[in-house]
């Protein structure tokens, strides 16, 4: 292995800097909270807007070296800052053109029941997202189809067939105003 620490030519002052160095990052990862200055915000604006950007790009736009911001990308993806890299598709030119907000709530409230209702929903490909919220609703699922009346199948497919569903309403987006899911960093 070449970590260093299962490495059978690697000396035992080696491999014991090693486990150090991985033990101090993974701590770093779970205990420290991230503290981003100017150039982070700006860095990962830039990244959340456009992830394909260079590195030589990303360094002009914020004044640091293509290295600098390599080691910088490093370290929020060590840290946890960047969870994944997605590309984001326009669902108008895939042909999905109806977008729309689901309210659920939910007849039993146990740990199973609740369970089964997120499974089934990370398992379907036309829910786009689903969050857990609190007050009169349990879930607000955000469906994507090709038509209104793929999205009323899907609707009952998804909600009227499902016993444990005591009600739903199913809104059309008409005009979505604004989508994305970027984050503003705390401020430092």
């Amino acid at each position: 292995m070449t970590n260093g620490i299962d490495d059978d030519t690697a000396t035992p002052d080696r491999r014991v800097v090693t486990a150090i160095v991985k033990i101090a990052a993974a701590a770093q990862k779970c205990c420290v909270r991230f503290v981003p200055d100017s150039i982070d915000h700006r860095l990962l604006r830039l990244v959340q807007e456009d992830a394909s950007r260079t590195l030589r790009e990303l360094g002009e736009q914020v004044g640091l070296s293509p290295s600098a911001v390599q080691r910088r990308l490093r370290g929020y993806r060590a840290a946890g800052v960047i969870a994944r890299e997605v590309a984001v598709l326009d669902p108008t030119v895939l042909g999905a053109t109806t977008l729309a907000v689901v309210l659920v709530t939910l007849d039993r409230e146990s740990a199973q029941h609740h369970a089964e209702f997120r499974s089934r929903m990370r398992a379907e490909p036309r829910v786009q997202q689903c969050y857990d919220v609190a007050g009169p609703w349990d879930y607000v699922v955000v469906l994507v189809a090709e038509s209104l009346t793929e999205c009323r199948v899907l609707s009952d497919r998804l909600f009227l067939n499902d016993e444990n569903v005591r009600r739903y309403d199913t809104l059309p987006v008409l005009d979505p105003i604004k989508t994305g899911l970027a984050v503003p960093p705390p401020e430092p």
